[in-house]
């Protein structure tokens, strides 16, 4: 049960999310409600989802200050109540995990695999085939096309899966498919389910390696190709797993951050609190600082750079994937890349 009584409606179908009275984007305003069911807000007070192109956020507070008669109310209101009385705890419920076969049955049908389509034409089908297996991508009968990017923690366990829908062209996420939930599929308690980074698994497989944390499932799969110096990790949002997570997994490693562009100060909140669980923790803010306006706007990500700026490494990772022989050869002639 949350503690506050005025919540951002809770999300359960695409008739819970409004249109934006800002930016008017369709089903992506949340509206705020009383738990207590006493107050009903006007349609404007609410949050709209698209932080970095809208950024709307009026809320019950700066509603009470614009309307300080409702205020009044509230407190005559509270006044009447009769005291509250503590509700006991709710006893502690069995944490599930997901059978490592229902995860593993799902790593096939790729050509169904809009994401892993996307994958293949960027890098080539071996690379795919190898991204997708490493970072455990299944592919989802919800609807065709789309991927699960399955969250599997550091000791192995099947912890959640998030399902979602690319362009298989672009790599785009389309905004009009709501992402949805292994655990709702499957009909299982959302109480008992606790979610990972995803990739952490990756961490007791290279336990030598720093690590880079993104925001999205995409960009840690792409960083991984590009920069495989790091084990790439994703916090599934702006806020993500950071909160909820077990941060001592990170312990005696280096972490560094790449917040999508415009988080940064964010992020140096995430970094911080690492460092108060004496973890050597930086961001990565040289996207930031020499971003342009229009890239700032569009929230661009490592991932949008690494996959627009064709190095002459990664032409040359895209050729060896597409063509293996080519690798062969410059070990035969020993051939080097110079700039």
């Amino acid at each position: 049960m949350s503690e506050h009584r005025f919540i951002l409606k809770p999300y359960k179908s695409r008739a819970d999310r409004k249109e934006c009275p800002s930016c008017h984007a369709r089903e992506c305003f949340s509206q705020y409600i009383d738990t207590e069911g006493r107050i009903t807000f006007p349609p404007e007070v609410g949050r709209c989802n698209h932080e970095h192109k809208c950024g709307y956020h009026y809320t019950p507070r700066q509603f009470f200050h614009d309307h300080p008669d409702m205020k009044e109310e509230l407190r005559d209101d509270a006044a009447t109540l009769s005291p509250i009385v503590p509700t006991p705890p709710r006893p502690k419920v069995e944490r599930y995990f997901f059978p490592r076969s229902v995860m593993e049955s799902s790593m096939s049908h790729y050509e169904e695999n809009n994401f892993f389509l996307f994958l293949c034409s960027r890098f080539g089908e071996l690379a795919a085939f190898e991204l997708a297996g490493k970072y455990n991508v299944g592919t989802a009968k919800v609807r065709k096309g789309s991927c699960v990017f399955w969250q599997v923690n550091i000791k192995g366990r099947v912890c959640q899966g998030k399902v979602m829908f690319y362009d298989a062209s672009t790599g785009k996420r389309s905004h009009e498919v709501h992402p949805t939930w292994a655990h709702t599929l499957m009909r299982i308690d959302k109480e008992r389910i606790g979610q990972c980074f995803f990739g952490e698994h990756l961490l007791a497989e290279y336990p030598d390696l720093p690590v880079g944390i993104v925001e999205s499932e995409k960009s840690a799969i792409i960083a991984s190709y590009y920069l495989p110096d790091y084990v790439w990790l994703a916090c599934g949002g702006k806020d993500g797993m950071f909160g909820k997570a077990n941060l001592d997994i990170f312990k005696d490693r280096k972490v560094v951050l790449f917040p999508d562009l415009g988080m940064k100060e964010n992020w140096e909140g995430k970094a911080e609190k690492l460092r108060r669980h004496d973890i050597e923790a930086h961001v990565f803010a040289y996207l930031e600082e020499h971003a342009s306006q229009s890239e700032k706007e569009s929230g661009l990500d490592i991932a949008d750079y690494l996959l627009n700026e064709h190095s002459q490494a990664a032409i040359l990772r895209m050729m060896i994937a597409r063509n293996p022989c080519i690798r062969t050869l410059m070990e035969r002639l020993d051939l080097e890349l110079v700039s």
